[in-house]
């Protein structure tokens, strides 16, 4: 049976293998089947999960759509009057520039660094993204950091609205960002918000970091350059181009090669650019003017007007008022009046002191002295001969001092005198001493030999140096325009490196006699003229129950008799000044001092037509240009116009409407007239009469060291108690000018230092350089003042045998006649004011 069985099997092999077929077709097909169910459910699956994320993740991600309104954070910049950069003030060094602003250039190095189907994708560069993550799967091995493939969108997407993790759920919110971002925002927009936004090491945004990297605009860039801006956003800090020089250079021809691959780039374009040098432009600080106690100034200005964020972050653009060439003049004359005003008062030993040995260069180093000066430089004295000294610089250079050069160095000794005069160096310097020279320009070298250096013993032509002392005192100059109150220069001190505080907007001091003018201001206001005669004879008012009586007396501790109000102005006679305030009264006074700007910090006490009051120098300067300028009233302004980012002017210091600038000047010959909306504080016939006095002072007074400039000036001195304070305050016809001198610890300027010693130098010689080459203008008259020839000593009209004869300024009806001579001569016992009357020529008040 089972022979038969295995028989019949043998017969037919087509039925076996017909059946085995079968077979392995049913399990393909089954197979088949569940493999396109698995993948469709597979698909379903993915699906789903990415429909899943899409909502899951995309439900609570950023409002995208504010891109649209972007501001970055921009820094505000500060330029004096003609355009110069003063300050940049920012928490991120930051220029916003728009897509049209951007060279193609720099548009083909970005996209061949960072995204090459730019222009072409939707946002997502998916073969990027498939490369990167195999990338990944290794980095997630070996535990290196995520890289991506990130497009320029999705850096958009990450920078502007996630963090910067590297984690999946993040990396899935940049995703749905950017195609949103893609579905919203143009190409051009997109890459303007790249550009603008990313951090270049040194700054943010490509536009900060040209003018950071090469000291350029973009539209200036090589294709160098460009590739090497599009290379540093990678790794800033390792790609530095000058502490990274390799690093960067090598990344930047990377950059290159794909832009020449890419055909951004022509052969010999790209072969320049190869070999072209990275080399870094920082922007040079002696092509920036500086002007730190003015930019701090405006910079508190903005500060309380707009806030800390828009000031930081507002990208403001701030125009000032600052004239350049007037700032360097004040700057260097300043410094010049507190050194000379320094010398005066002898040697006050060195900076510090140190030993010689082979490490001096380090140990000079590490002395952190500021010298205040750009031109001073820190040197330690090396060797002390008869004639010269030999001193030694942080660099390993030497110089020499000649004995000449320190003779003004004599020791100052008690009651205000120098000690005996220098013949020798070594009674001034001493081995180690650390002190400030200044080199001499134009001298010859001294030759020396056996100059002990490191090396031995040596001989050398040595460059010659003076010696320099940091002055103790301080001070400050303002210069303005009288007619707007516009503030042209300002110094502050010294030394803004050494001390930030301003003594010219934050030092309230007693401006002694550089008040009286306001006292003369308010008396020819009453009724008094200029040969008005006021008694100079002591004075003396009792100021109540257990006080001393109050005594004025003038600086000479003379007494001058009946003296016109010219003369006393010129001669800064106090008591005729009191003499007046007391006939006017303290309201009066105070009235007009608050017309001017000074009632601040003033008491109505007689004391205060003396100066006792307090005041700033930009405020007294001030005053001092409503006198110039006809009596008109004026702010100091260190501020002209204030733009937003968008360049809409948000603030303007001139806030005059002026209707016929709208139309064009060529219709009509006639210039449009805008018109003067400043108030009168004092009558114009009275402003040009103090004016006329105040230019007496500079003729005949204690200003007479001013004659030099050659040019119609004007102002008064002014010396506080103990000669704490020293002043001159005075004006051309379109430039007034303040200066003041003194410590900023209160004391003594020395009993031989006065206004006229300390501050009208400092004017004269700021005067001097501001007005060169310019006519002299005279002083402008008000239409109705009458000029009248009268004697100069006594007011009345001048005579044929006059000796001192003057041509004085009247109001109309107050010109000196033949008669009576009306002389202000003190108060009664009931403290009223009162004049006697005597008989003989003379002019009337």
């Amino acid at each position: 049976m089972s022979d038969n069985v295995n028989k019949n099997d043998d017969k037919n092999p087509k039925q076996k293998t017909t059946v085995s077929e079968k077979t392995k077709k049913h399990w393909f097909k089954r197979l088949f089947k569940v493999g396109l169910i698995l993948s469709a459910v597979g698909l379903i699956a993915v699906t789903g999960v990415i429909l899943w994320a899409l909502v899951y993740y995309g439900r609570d991600l950023p409002d995208y759509r504010q891109l649209a309104s972007y501001e970055p954070s921009v820094m505000t910049r500060v330029h004096a009057g003609d355009g110069s950069l003063l300050k940049e003030y920012s928490t991120e060094r930051r220029i916003f520039v728009p897509y049209s602003a951007f060279p193609d250039k720099l548009i083909h190095a970005v996209i061949s660094a960072e995204d090459k189907n730019f222009f072409e994708h939707s946002g997502l560069d998916y073969l990027g993204m498939v490369r990167g993550n195999i990338r990944n799967v290794g980095n997630m091995l070996t535990g290196r950091p995520l890289q991506g493939g990130s497009t320029i969108t999705q850096q958009v997407a990450r920078n502007f609205l996630l963090t910067l993790d590297q984690r999946l759920d993040r990396k899935i919110k940049e995703i749905i960002l950017s195609l949103r971002i893609e579905r919203t925002f143009s190409k051009e927009q997109i890459m303007e918000l790249y550009l603008n936004e990313i951090n270049f090491g040194l700054a943010y945004g490509v536009a900060a970091a040209s003018l950071k990297y090469f000291d350029k605009p973009l539209s200036e860039l090589t294709y160098a350059e460009a590739a090497y801006l599009a290379a540093v956003p990678k790794a800033p800090n390792n790609y530095h181009p000058v502490r990274h020089k390799a690093r960067a250079t090598a990344r930047r021809n990377w950059v290159l090669s794909r832009m020449h691959i890419l055909g951004y780039i022509s052969d010999s374009d790209y072969q320049t650019a190869i070999n072209e040098e990275l080399v870094m432009r920082e922007r040079n600080s002696e092509d920036r003017f500086t002007a730190d106690y003015f930019s701090e100034e405006v910079r508190r200005r903005v500060l309380k007007i707009y806030g800390e964020k828009t000031l930081y972050q507002g990208g403001l653009s701030v125009r000032t008022t600052l004239e350049p060439r007037l700032q360097e003049i004040a700057e260097k004359r300043l410094q010049e009046g507190l050194i000379a005003y320094d010398r005066r008062h002898g040697w006050r030993g060195p900076l510090s002191r140190m030993q010689i040995d082979d490490a001096w260069q380090d140990t000079l180093k590490s002395k952190n002295i500021g010298l205040g000066v750009e031109n001073w430089r820190k040197a330690v004295v090396h060797e002390v001969r008869e004639q010269v000294a030999v001193i030694g610089f942080t660099d390993g250079t030497y110089g020499v001092i000649p004995l000449e050069e320190v003779k003004w160095a004599r020791a100052w000794q008690p009651r205000e005198r120098l000690g005996p005069k220098i013949t020798d160096i070594a009674s001034v310097l001493n081995l180690g001493d650390i002190i400030a020279v200044k080199a001499i320009q134009n001298e010859p070298q001294i030759q020396l030999d056996n100059i002990m250096t490191q090396k031995g013993l040596i001989s050398a032509s040595l460059p010659v140096y003076s010696l320099q002392q940091i002055p103790d005192v301080n001070g400050a100059l303002v210069a303005l325009d009288p007619h707007t109150g516009r503030v042209l220069a300002m110094s502050g001190g010294f030394s803004y490196a050494s001390s930030q505080y301003n003594r010219a907007t934050q030092a309230q001091r007693q401006p002694g006699s550089a008040f009286k003018p306001f006292v003369y201001v308010a008396a020819l206001d009453k009724g008094f003229t200029p040969a008005s005669l006021v008694l100079d004879a002591p004075f003396v008012i009792d100021q109540g129950e257990g006080q001393a009586k109050w005594k004025p007396k003038n600086s000479s501790n003379k007494f001058y008799g009946p003296s016109t109000l010219r003369l006393g102005i010129e001669k800064s006679r106090n008591l005729m000044t009191v003499r007046l305030a007391q006939n006017l009264g303290m309201n009066t006074l105070m009235s007009y001092a608050k017309r001017f700007g000074l009632e601040d910090n003033m008491e109505p006490t007689l004391a205060a037509s003396l100066g006792a009051g307090e005041v700033t120098l930009l405020d007294l300067t001030a005053a001092y240009g409503m006198l110039v300028n006809g009596g008109k009233e004026i702010q100091p302004a260190l501020i002209d116009r204030i733009q937003d980012r968008r360049g809409k002017t948000i603030y303007r210091h001139d806030d005059r409407v002026c209707v016929s600038c709208q139309r064009s000047w060529q219709i009509s010959s006639q210039e449009p007239e805008i018109p003067d909306d400043r108030e009168q504080v004092v009558d114009p016939h009275t402003a040009y009469q103090m004016v006329s006095m105040l230019e007496g002072v500079v003729q005949n007074g204690t200003g007479r060291k001013i004659r030099a400039v050659g040019k119609p000036l004007a102002g008064k001195t002014g010396t506080t108690n103990d000669s704490t304070d020293a002043w001159f305050v005075g004006f051309s016809a379109d430039l007034a000018v303040g200066v003041y001198v003194g410590f900023d610890r209160p004391r003594s300027l020395g009993t031989y230092e006065e206004g006229s010693s300390v501050a009208v130098p400092v004017f004269r010689d700021f005067m001097k350089d501001a007005l060169a080459g310019q006519p002299g203008i005279p002083f402008r008259a008000p239409n109705g003042i009458r000029m009248v020839w009268i004697n100069a000593e006594n007011g009345q009209p001048a005579q044929t045998n006059d000796k001192s004869v003057i041509l004085e300024a009247f109001k109309p009806g107050t010109e000196p006649r033949f008669g009576q001579l009306a002389v202000l001569d003190g108060v009664d016992s009931l403290g009223k004011s009162k004049s006697s009357v005597r008989k003989g020529t003379g002019g009337i008040y």
